[in-house]
């Protein structure tokens, strides 16, 4: 830089310490002949106990990050081991009502219909606190990311309208889990 641009910058700049000031600074960090040990200590043994130190703290600190990393890979571990203890819990009332289903006695069809009807019920109900939600696509246009189609057959619906289904398809947070697998119009017979 020029004289003129250097003072130019100064003037733009006045908290920025110029390179000579700091080169100042850094000759007297340096030179540790020149800096005078308070109370007679000496400046050798006094540098070998800050040494120390900062070993000891540097130490500590590496001890402390491992430390966080086991914990940190525990917890991990633990997230993936009981990660669906709610879901599991929740399961549970839906086998609870289907054993009570099996335990009416014979000749009972209807209400074994009846409870087979609140055990699936539970089962939604649970299904939906969960955010695992049920694709039922009959009348709505095919979509292949979240329908499998069997198979295309006539019918008097409009061309790629679901049909029929053969199997529910699901989704967890509003990712797919299984496509619903359908039947597809391929409109009237011609």
């Amino acid at each position: 830089m020029s004289d003129k641009r250097k003072e130019a910058h100064k003037q733009n700049n006045p908290e920025e310490p110029d390179a000579g000031a700091m080169a100042a600074g850094a000759a007297a960090v340096v030179d540790a002949d020149k800096v005078s040990a308070p109370d007679g200590v000496d400046v050798l043994e006094q540098l070998q106990q800050e040494n120390a130190e900062l070993k000891d703290r540097l130490l500590r600190t590496h001890a402390e990050m491992e430390n966080l990393r086991k914990r940190a890979a525990r917890q991990v571990e633990d997230a993936h081991k009981f990660g669906i203890e709610k879901f599991a819990s929740a399961l549970l009332d839906v086998v609870d009502n289907l054993e009570r289903a099996l335990a009416v006695e014979e000749g009972s069809e209807a209400t074994v219909r009846e409870g087979v009807q609140l055990t699936l019920n539970s089962w939604h109900d649970m299904m939906k606190r969960f955010h695992f939600e049920r694709i039922d696509a009959v009348g709505e246009q095919f979509d292949p990311n979240w329908h499998e189609a069997l198979t295309q057959l006539p019918s008097d619906e409009p061309e790629g309208t679901v049909v029929a289904q053969h199997v529910a398809g699901y989704s967890l947070h509003g990712r797919l889990i299984r496509p619903a697998k359908v039947l597809v119009s391929s409109g009237p017979k011609k």
